[in-house]
């Protein structure tokens, strides 16, 4: 009986000819910050346990938020759930994840009846203060005088397993210690111990915890292309070194374990791409500085938008964008109280491209303007009984001739505004290239285009633009930082195309271009 056994051959000697059932395993998350790419780490795990044949309960812990330092107001619980539920679903999706043979429990569904309150009650008398504070030691947000909903929170948390009636629960290896405390106290109240399983906790960009309160730290699961880039190339990832690297561990933990291999994109004269189908080799070669961080973090930013992509998308939807700024509203906007009596809602205050009264316009006249010679006027038929007198500065760029009779794009809801004495009542958009010399084009409609015809944002169709758009709030100057001329010559907000119901909006030359 010397002989030393494999863990594969303890595990079937135990397990051999006992009756086999389908595990029960929950994991939960507190709904408080938005989620972040180290969600990842329990969905691939998540994915494993459906693929082993688990029943897997998800729990959106809305109590558990509020009773962590008022993490989640009570007003924004609800919205919040609908959020996580929302972004969690979505990466599942994203990862290939079945959503039928999930369960999805929201905690203040059950969290509230008399039975699990007469429970919480059972348990408190039961607990000591010293065992809930070390219990709550990484999870609950620790402060000078803390509240005594934070020493509540670990208990909850060990009742959950009774009430959601699993065999194990799983969970980040931060939670090992409120774990530990439902083992001691579970069996007291006559409940029986669970199993727990914890993976590891992913390094933030700047080397400690990746935390949904630490901007700089994570990479949200919404942030666009360029955000990830930035975040990326600020990211804590020093030759050779493989502690506390988040970019190394997001390898690890999130890309082998969902594509069994990763790519290392270089240059062909530092020896092109490598694929690597074992992390180990990674982290061995990443210490001998044989890849390099640059190369390291450019290959996990195309893998991380691949993931996110599909996220992104989903949220670009209106009423997804718009339960995204209602659960996490601005602060700044809250700030000193809202002055005057009408109160904005948040459709009025969110810059979304729908606020934009953007049409399909004929030119019937053009001319130059009698003060000024480097600005034209023109009357533009925009479906309206009146033509809209435009005041432009084209003149450098763009002959009257082309101008005349051409159907083009206008922004028809800023503020009327006098220049050189006449009023100019919408603004004509064009693609536009700095240089020397500077190229200007009108934006073209689509083929059969009349004019009125309502130009959108895919995805932002059904939306109501504002009757005026305000000068002090600059909503189309914050939109307008991101209208530009895709390599396919079509204009598009945000990678997103600017349609009409016929087609896309596009521009004959100018790839690239910035729209305004």
């Amino acid at each position: 009986m010397g002989e030393q056994l494999s863990p594969d051959e303890k595990f079937q000697l135990i397990t051999r000819n006992l009756q086999e059932r389908e595990l029960k395993v929950y994991w939960g998350t507190a709904t408080t910050g938005k989620p972040h790419v180290a969600y990842f780490v329990p969905m691939s795990k998540i994915a494993d346990f459906l693929k082993a044949g688990c029943e897997v309960t998800i729990l959106f812990a809305d109590l558990h938020a509020y009773l962590d330092n008022m993490k989640a107001p009570w007003e924004l619980l609800e919205l919040r759930v609908k959020y996580y539920e929302q972004i969690i679903k979505a990466m599942l999706e994203s990862i290939g994840v079945p959503l039928d043979k999930l369960k999805f429990v929201k905690g203040t569904d059950f969290q509230l009846s008399r039975e699990y309150t007469l429970d919480v009650y059972r348990l408190s008398s039961m607990v000591t203060e010293h065992d809930a504070k070390k219990a709550g030691a990484e999870v609950v947000k620790q402060v000078e005088h803390p509240l005594l909903s934070g020493l509540l929170y670990p208990g909850l948390q060990a009742l959950d397993e009774e009430y959601l009636k699993v065999d194990a629960q799983f969970g980040g290896v931060d939670q090992r210690k409120i774990f530990t405390l439902a083992e001691k106290y579970l069996p007291s109240l006559g409940y029986t111990k669970r199993i727990h399983m914890m993976n590891p906790m992913v390094p933030g960009l700047t080397g400690g915890k990746m935390s949904s309160s630490e901007e700089e730290s994570k990479i949200d699961l919404l942030d666009k292309n360029q955000e990830v880039k930035k975040k990326l190339k600020k990211a804590f990832c020093e030759p050779g070194n493989i502690e506390n690297n988040g970019v190394l561990s997001f390898v690890k933990h999130v890309l082998f374990p969902l594509h069994s291999e990763f790519v290392i994109k270089r240059d062909p004269k530092w020896g092109g791409d490598r694929v690597y189908t074992d992390y180990e080799e990674v982290e061995k070669d990443f210490a001998a500085e044989e890849i390099h961080p640059g190369d390291l973090k450019a290959s996990v930013e195309l893998a991380l938008n691949k993931l996110l992509d599909p996220i992104r998308k989903k949220f670009e939807t209106p009423e997804l964008r718009k339960l995204t700024t209602s659960a996490y509203p601005d602060p700044s906007k809250n700030k000193g109280g809202a002055k005057g009596n009408p109160k904005q809602t948040a459709d009025e205050e969110e810059v979304i491209p729908s606020r934009l009264d953007i049409r399909v316009g004929k030119v019937i006249s053009v001319e130059k303007h009698p003060d000024a010679d480097s600005l034209y006027l023109e009357k533009i038929d925009v479906g309206e009984e009146q033509p809209r007198t435009v005041v432009s500065g084209l003149v450098a760029y763009i002959s009257q001739e082309q101008l005349q009779d051409r159907l083009v794009v206008l922004l028809c809801n800023l503020k009327p505004q006098k220049m050189r004495g006449i009023e100019s009542q919408a603004m004509l958009l064009c693609a536009s290239i700095e240089g020397e010399p500077r190229k200007v084009e009108p934006l073209d409609p689509p083929e059969g285009s009349a004019p009125g015809d309502r130009v959108f944002v895919e995805g932002y169709e059904s939306g109501k633009p504002d009757d005026e758009l305000k000068p002090k709030k600059k909503v189309f100057e914050k939109l307008q930082v991101d209208l530009k001329i895709s390599g396919e010559y079509v204009a598009q907000w945000k990678e997103q195309n600017l349609m009409t119901k016929l087609g896309q909006i596009t521009c004959k030359t100018l790839k690239g271009g910035n729209i305004s």
